[in-house]
């Protein structure tokens, strides 16, 4: 199963697996709620809404140093994943252990001229927010996340 793992810029930069949360996927409860979507845009719907999740991580985390959201793509087995109930998030699945960076496939991130609005819409400005979700996502090799990382937050 292909997920969306919204994270920081942070955890780019680690040797460490990705923690287990909640993260996105194209499941029945997208499906139904989007039923004219080929695979291409269910896809690129659970990637937008692991975005919007990525865009919360920020907020918890205060005033980010380097304000970006990212999305992690990555492939798991069917079991390691369990379906949550939320009428509100139908593409919302609880992954129940880590991603190590072999699973992973890619990630989509900000660029460099969003950060602006990725710091305002974090603190609550509904402008900022609507930008952003007219924003593409850069997408990246899993071998460029390092540097990627090693780079942006120094």
């Amino acid at each position: 199963m292909r997920i969306y793992l919204p994270a920081v810029l942070t955890e780019l930069g680690t040797a460490t697996p990705l923690s287990a949360r909640l993260v996105h996927a194209v499941t029945p409860a997208l499906r139904a709620e989007l039923p004219d979507e080929d695979e291409e845009g269910l896809e690129y719907a659970a990637l937008l809404l692991a975005a919007d999740d990525s865009l919360d991580l920020l907020r918890q985390a205060g005033a980010p140093s380097v304000p970006r959201r990212v999305v992690v793509s990555a492939d798991v087995p069917d079991g390691v994943v369990e379906t949550v109930d939320d009428p509100h998030a139908p593409s919302v699945v609880r992954l129940g252990a880590a991603v190590g960076w072999a699973d992973v496939a890619c990630a989509h991130v900000d660029e460099r001229a969003a950060e602006a609005d990725v710091r305002a819409a974090a603190a609550g400005d509904d402008d900022a927010a609507e930008r952003l979700a007219e924003r593409d996502l850069l997408w990246y090799d899993v071998t460029e996340l390092p540097r990627l990382a090693r780079d942006v937050t120094g």
